[in-house]
């Protein structure tokens, strides 16, 4: 199954010819719940209090006992008394991401996306061209530390008093699967948040104690774009807090648990629990990166591994369902974004290369500007100044990997036979391939971002039972005309979307 799957793959590589896709759809109204309007401080109006005030939700009830069920991000809102603004905050409740067409000029002074930029209508808001930078001097990031860079930067200039960000818990901040919110005041404690934590992040739960606090007027926030359109849906309601600054990442396929987590490490990869892992990705070569650390010597080790030899299995458990709902990859209401899909990669090189890893830089705004210019000036970033590769078709590359993802099977195939992965040997061979002639650069963040839009459209499809009506009320504009225009082009989306609704045809 896995090697047919690989021929066709290959096939389509060297036959590919050029795909003409029009995204064009008429502007669509925002639907009910978000036509309202919002304050002038960037709020939603509230829900209604009742008698007994607000009441947090344990989180020991997730995911069933909040409100989106099982497709509950963890933002950590509903474990706040914010509690009661989770219906408007929400990205995965009644209009779900689609509020992000409604927040976007609000945020962004007046300006939304030009769904008419093959760019912008994917990676967001271009306030200036994306470009690729790299952190200086910071041991123990992930990658090469731009994010923690510009969040020190804006510390250590009195540009804001705190900055809500990640850390691992544990008594060192070593286990890496379980993410720690904190409200950092110092250096010290904003490099606690160097490293990605793979599992959904409760940030918001934050909020109460922010609200208490009359010394944070200035806020720096770091999030995934599930939290950050939670938060800038209640930021206004922060009474101490005068000015925010929203530093984000791309993001996509979080592990819904730390066990999650580690199980993939463990069943995916293959690696022992008694290794220390400080990180892993799905990287641009086709192969997922982890650094490890033995605990009793010490020595750092790092291993690879092709996407094509990892087993199906391990998808499902690993991929929280919010993720499978996500169409905010880019993170369109942060003022920055730091990625990584869109860097150049070449063979050997580690994510944390000093010398060699860069990340992509998204800047939305003037806010975003001045946190870039900030850490330049505190000589914390480095920015490249050619601009990014960007070389190759993505269409066909999204298509395909669509066509046979077996999560996307599962949502109208029972009892899946689920491949079990290519030796290694030929993993590395096929990845090795499709490096030198697929998609390179922004080409590949494109090609990532369409995969994902497509794969999610199914997911939520399938969630609404084939109405595909209902399915573009939950999307934001620029992921639905995306959809469109593969729908109106490509015979194996069109013929995916209607195996899945040909399962509801009957109970309609």
């Amino acid at each position: 199954m896995t090697g047919i799957r690989t021929l066709c793959f290959l096939v389509a590589w060297f036959t590919e010819n050029a795909i003409v896709t029009c995204f064009q759809s008429q502007q669509r109204q925002p639907h009910s719940s978000t036509t309202r309007l919002l304050s002038s401080n960037n709020d939603l109006f509230p829900a209604e209090k009742s008698s007994a005030g607000p009441k947090p939700i344990d989180p020991s009830g997730w995911p069933m006992k909040f409100p989106a069920k099982e497709h509950c991000s963890k933002c950590g809102l509903c474990e706040t008394t914010f509690v009661e603004h989770v219906k408007e905050a929400c990205a995965f409740l009644d209009d779900g991401m689609s509020k992000i067409d409604i927040l976007e000029p609000l945020v962004h002074n007046g300006r939304s996306r030009k769904n008419n930029d093959v760019d912008e209508q994917r990676f967001g808001i271009l306030h200036q061209p994306v470009q690729l930078v790299r952190g200086k001097n910071m041991e123990g990031a992930q990658w090469t530390g731009a994010v923690t860079s510009i969040a020190l930067s804006m510390l250590e200039t009195q540009q804001v008093d705190a900055v809500v960000c990640v850390a691992g818990k544990g008594e060192n901040d070593d286990d890496w699967s379980v993410p720690q919110p904190i409200i950092a005041r110092n250096v010290e404690d904003v490099l606690r948040g160097r490293g990605v934590k793979p599992s959904l992040s409760p940030n918001l739960n934050l909020l109460d104690q922010i609200q208490e606090d009359p010394t944070i007027k200035r806020l720096l926030f770091c999030g995934v774009g599930c939290a950050v359109q939670a938060f800038r849906a209640v930021q206004g309601k922060l009474k101490h807090v005068e000015e925010v600054y929203v530093l984000g990442t791309n993001c996509a396929d979080n592990a819904p648990t730390p066990e999650a987590a580690s199980n993939f490490i463990q069943s995916g990869m293959k690696i022992s629990p008694e290794k220390a892992v400080k990180g892993y990705e799905f990287m641009q070569d086709y192969r997922v990166h982890v650094k490890l650390e033995d605990p009793s010597s010490g020595e750092s080790e790092y291993v690879t591994k092709p996407y094509f030899s990892l087993p199906a299995s391990v998808a499902d458990p690993s991929i929280a369902y919010s993720c499978r709902a996500c169409f905010d990859y880019t993170n369109g209401l942060a003022d920055v974004v730091i990625g990584y899909m869109g860097a150049p990669i070449v063979p050997g090189m580690r994510m944390d290369d000093p010398q060699s890893s860069q990340q992509t830089l998204t800047v939305r705004n003037e806010r975003g500007s001045k946190m870039v210019q900030t850490a330049v000036e505190q000589n914390r970033l480095w920015i490249n100044p050619e601009p990014p590769l960007d070389k190759g078709k993505h269409e066909l590359t999204a298509i395909n990997t669509v066509w046979s993802d077996t999560l996307v099977m599962g949502l109208y195939q029972e009892n899946l036979d689920l491949p079990t992965g290519m030796p290694e040997w030929a993993g590395n061979i096929l990845a090795s391939v499709l490096q030198q002639v697929g998609p390179k650069g922004l080409a590949f963040a494109r090609y990532s971002i369409d995969y994902h839009v497509l794969r999610n459209f199914f997911h939520v499809l399938h969630q609404c039972k084939g109405d595909q009506l209902e399915t573009f009320k939950k999307l934001p504009e620029s992921s639905r005309q995306l959809v469109q225009g593969y729908l109106g082009s490509s015979k194996q989306i069109k013929e995916l979307k209607e195996k899945i609704q040909d399962q509801f045809k009957h109970k309609i």
